[in-house]
C-alpha cells in the first residue's frame, strides 16, 4: 500500500530551509495558525510536482513549469506576508 505524502510538513521544511530568516516564525505559525499549514500543504505539493516536471526536462512542460514556478513563488509571497502581519 503506497504511503500518503505529508505535503504540509513537507512544505514546510522547504519554506523553512528557503527562507531561513523566517524559520522560526513558520516553526509557531504553523502550530497556531491552520491556514498557514494549508499554504505549506499547497507548497509542498507544487514544489513536489515543479521538481518532476523539471527532471522530466521535456519541452512541452515549459508552460507548466512557468506555472508551477508562478504558483510557488505566490505561496512564498502569502507567507511572508503572514510572518510579517503575525
Amino acid at each position: 500500500m503506497p504511503r500518503e505524502v505529508d505535503y504540509s510538513h513537507q512544505g514546510l521544511a522547504k519554506l523553512m530551509l528557503k527562507m531561513p530568516v523566517l524559520r522560526g516564525r513558520l516553526q509557531i505559525l504553523s502550530r497556531r495558525d491552520p491556514d498557514v499549514l494549508d499554504l505549506c500543504a499547497a507548497f509542498g505539493e507544487a514544489s513536489v510536482t515543479l521538481e518532476r516536471l523539471l527532471k522530466e526536462n521535456s519541452p512541452s512542460n515549459r508552460e507548466k513549469i512557468e506555472e508551477y514556478r508562478n504558483i510557488c513563488d505566490e505561496i512564498e509571497n502569502d507567507i511572508i506576508s503572514l510572518c510579517a502581519t503575525e
